[in-house]
């Protein structure tokens, strides 16, 4: 069977094994957008722990 043969087919009605890569519908996972205030705060503490060790110095 070829590729395009393969993939114009579709699962039967009454299979007994769940899909290996589930074809979407179901819940998406957090965006990593979630995470960036996370990341600018840290950012910013480390920027600001390295301030406050070169000032001294100056």
């Amino acid at each position: 069977m070829s590729d395009p043969e393969f993939y114009r087919r579709d699962r039967p009605e009454d299979t007994s094994l769940p899909e290996d890569r589930p074809r979407g519908g179901g819940p998406e996972d957090p965006s990593p957008r979630h995470r960036t205030p996370w990341v600018w705060i840290i950012v910013i503490v480390i920027i600001l722990v390295a301030v406050a060790i070169v000032v001294p110095l100056i």
